[in-house]
């Protein structure tokens, strides 16, 4: 093979690979989080209903009574499986019936609902969420 023919094989195989990955790169995009209020958080006490431990994020069920008595239900998305194992986190380590205490970023829909920042387990263990740009999420006091 020439010179010319082995150095044109080699640029036809760069335009295919790049042409691949920009046509690929969209399949690994994630939604955001933008609809979670970041100027401020909300503390939510109550009773776990269910840890689920799935893809593409794990969710944390809760039932946690208002200040006027009525037990609301709480939907809080964690990060995926993946980063909360990295962080340390295992799938028993929460379990339904257990009483917590969930920082979230709240939905801005205001609908009882957020984004989980840290929970702290009935032991006293707190558990920091491997949220991405978590610093970008403004903690407000209880």
């Amino acid at each position: 093979m020439t010179p010319q023919r082995r150095s044109i094989g080699l640029l036809g195989f760069l335009t295919l690979f790049l042409a691949l990955f920009l046509t690929s790169t969209p399949a690994l995009a994630h939604h955001s989080f933008a609809m979670f209020d970041h100027s401020r958080t909300v503390t939510v006490k109550g009773k776990v209903t269910l840890f689920q431990w799935t893809n593409p994020h794990g969710y944390l069920e809760v039932d946690a009574p208002g200040s006027d008595g009525v037990v609301k239900h709480f939907t809080l998305e964690l990060t995926s499986v993946n980063m909360l194992q990295r962080a340390g986190w295992r799938s028993n380590m929460i379990k339904a019936g257990d009483e917590i205490k969930a920082v979230i970023s709240p939905l801005l829909s205001g609908q009882p609902g957020g984004l989980l920042l840290d929970v702290t387990l009935p032991s006293g263990k707190k558990l920091e969420s491997p949220v991405p740009g978590i610093g970008g999420y403004k903690r407000t006091s209880e």
